[in-house]
């Protein structure tokens, strides 16, 4: 049987019951690193799991599946997700080259960033259609994102942004020339992702386009989960200096129009010295 496990968002303790009883028991574990990270490293969850557990990055994931597929037709071998196993379309595609060599697999689910965004106040069947963004380089710097958040905006409807992991990236120098070296592992912070918005934003007035201001409401969230959680509710142009600390970051831009539950929530979270617009949804 391949097991597909969710580890939440927190540390080590946030697997399930039903989860710990298949890693300890399974002949491989696999921890999947890359789509996200815990607030603790591996070496943690391997005293708390109770057994070792083998590093799966992007590449052996997505090239090199079946060295994670070996032998689970005839014995249990886990997957490791952070967060819910199907938050990332990687482990879908997993199963199904699972199924395909017919091994038959089982989802172990957990809390991911889906749901557990509910911390802030803002209603989950009030989100539409999830974004993500991406460091830009001097030659890449894509916006197309901006579209879904357009029509999110006109629906009402909040936009979770997802922000950008780099775990065992390689330079394009290093990747042309063939050599395994690899840059260091960068996380985006809400700074960063609103100081990239804030770019879109100016392009976008300038051809006459306009779904987010400088002044649209914005929730910046850090290490969701973990005991030290941190949220801020405030304008995007707030968001590029409001400090939430270490990672993972996520954004929220809300959708304009707010129930009285969510604005009377958004409150207690509220950046001080908050814009006009902000100070005028809810008392923020």
């Amino acid at each position: 049987m391949l097991y597909l496990i969710g580890l939440g968002l927190g540390d080590a303790k946030d697997i399930t019951v039903k989860g710990l009883e298949v890693v300890r028991r399974c002949s491989r574990a696999y921890l999947e690193a890359y789509t996200s990270v815990l607030t603790v490293g591996k070496e943690a969850l391997e005293e708390f799991y109770g057994r070792k557990l083998i590093l799966a990055d992007r590449e052996e994931v997505e090239q090199e599946a079946d060295n994670i597929l070996k032998d689970a037709d005839t014995s249990d071998v886990a997957f490791l997700v952070v967060g819910d196993p199907f938050g990332a379309t990687t482990h879908s595609d997993l199963v199904l080259r699972a199924t395909k060599l017919g091994i038959p697999y089982r989802v172990i689910h957990n809390a991911s960033i889906m749901n557990a965004v509910g911390c802030c106040g803002l209603q989950l069947y009030r989100f539409g259609e999830t974004v993500s963004i991406v460091f830009w380089t001097d030659t890449w710097r894509p916006e197309s994102f901006m579209d879904k958040v357009q029509k999110n905006r006109h629906n009402s409807m909040h936009t979770l942004c997802l922000l950008d992991i780099k775990v065992k990236e390689q330079s394009l120098e290093n990747l042309m020339k063939g050599r395994k070296l690899y840059e260091p592992p960068r996380y985006m912070s809400v700074n960063q992702a609103a100081q990239q918005l804030l770019e879109i934003v100016q392009n976008q007035r300038a051809r006459g386009e306009e779904p987010v201001t400088e002044e649209t409401l914005c929730v910046g969230l850090a290490r969701v989960g973990a005991e030290d959680q941190q949220i801020a509710a405030g304008t995007l142009q707030q968001m590029c200096t409001v400090d939430l600390g270490e990672p993972l970051h996520s954004l929220i831009i809300t959708g304009g129009s707010l129930h009285p539950l969510e604005m009377e929530m958004l409150s207690l979270f509220s950046i001080p010295e908050s814009s006009s617009e902000s100070q005028s949804i809810g008392g923020l």
